[in-house]
């Protein structure tokens, strides 16, 4: 599709990716190596079926519910123009309604939000500020129109409460061109740096991921902590995005931890698909992503051994 289509064009593509990303989401059999729900039953879904209950434990993969354990990310600010800079606002509400306005600190930050395009090609990690009624704003400017999702990733102040992320979509009016998503690869450059991904990620399995740091032909060992971290990996399955935020092995002053040129995480695909990955490091003062694209073809198998102490990691 050209740059002349006109937004009435571009309203009916947008439509149709959501309903095609919602398809392919609901298609894919989520695997994960938690045996205990991720939530309640009686959450909307996103997308075409965010209104609609759930009569099953949900085991849904993080980011593709509008509203899970009595949380709801409301999302004030559902479109913006592409190109233009635009304050992106929301609130995240509990099962009275109310904004919610005390949270737990995570990396530095009481609340992540990352902004990633349908097609995995646009990425951001915002820090947004809050405003005492709980109100969230952050300025954003997304380089293309189409199809986009908005991740909160918190964890309330609250009894009993767990980390949770939150996903809404967000449409970004304009001429649309359908991007390719690149080809799987083990290196990627970003200004300059050569960055490695050792591992493979694995369906319903946790595997560890290590990703080489370079500049110049040098391993970089000097890599500066950026919220508490050398780095914060976050992956997102392509069709549905299913949110994957990946911790690392490690922290800098723990005696252990090396700061560069590796940084280990430790990850679970929640399927067998199509994995964009993105890590954030920090260097020389400022923060790069490095992205890839991560293909997983099959789900571990049970044991041939019935008396094995290894087990399957989910069964249905």
């Amino acid at each position: 599709m050209n740059t002349g289509v006109k937004i009435t064009a571009y309203t009916a593509s947008v439509a149709a990716i959501f309903a095609a990303a919602y398809g392919i989401g609901t298609a894919i059999d989520p695997v994960t190596s938690d045996p205990e729900p991720a939530a309640h039953a009686d959450h909307p879904r996103p997308g075409p079926a965010d209104h609609e209950e759930s009569t099953h434990a949900d085991t849904t993969p993080a980011g593709l519910q509008i509203s899970q354990a009595g949380y709801t990310l409301d999302l004030k600010t559902p479109s913006i123009t592409a190109g233009e800079k635009s304050e992106l606002s929301f609130a995240i509400r509990d099962k009275e309604g109310r904004q919610v306005t005390s949270y737990r600190r995570e990396h530095g930050k009481e609340l992540h939000l990352i902004l990633a395009s349908r097609d995995l090609v646009t990425y951001r990690h915002l820090h947004p500020a809050r405003a005492a009624d709980g109100t969230w704003h952050t300025p954003v400017t997304l380089p293309a129109a189409g199809s986009y999702r908005v991740f909160a990733d918190f964890t309330p102040v609250a009894e009993g409460a767990t980390n949770l992320t939150l996903g809404a979509d967000l449409a970004a009016s304009g001429a649309y061109n359908a991007a390719t998503l690149p080809e799987p690869a083990a290196t990627t450059t970003v200004d300059g740096y050569d960055v490695t991904l050792h591992g493979e990620l694995s369906p319903g399995k946790a595997t560890k991921l290590t990703l080489t740091v370079d500049h110049d032909e040098q391993p970089v060992t000097d890599l500066q902590p950026y919220l508490g971290a050398y780095g914060h990996l976050v992956a997102l399955r392509s069709g549905d995005l299913a949110y994957l935020h990946v911790h690392p092995n490690g922290e800098p002053g723990d005696n252990t931890t090396k700061p560069g040129p590796d940084i280990s995480f430790t990850a679970t695909a929640p399927s067998a698909g199509i994995y964009r990955l993105f890590l954030d490091f920090q260097h020389n003062g400022t923060v790069r992503t490095a992205a890839f694209t991560v293909q997983t073809d099959r789900a571990p198998t049970a044991p041939e051994h019935a008396d094995s102490e290894e087990r399957p990691a989910h069964q249905h």
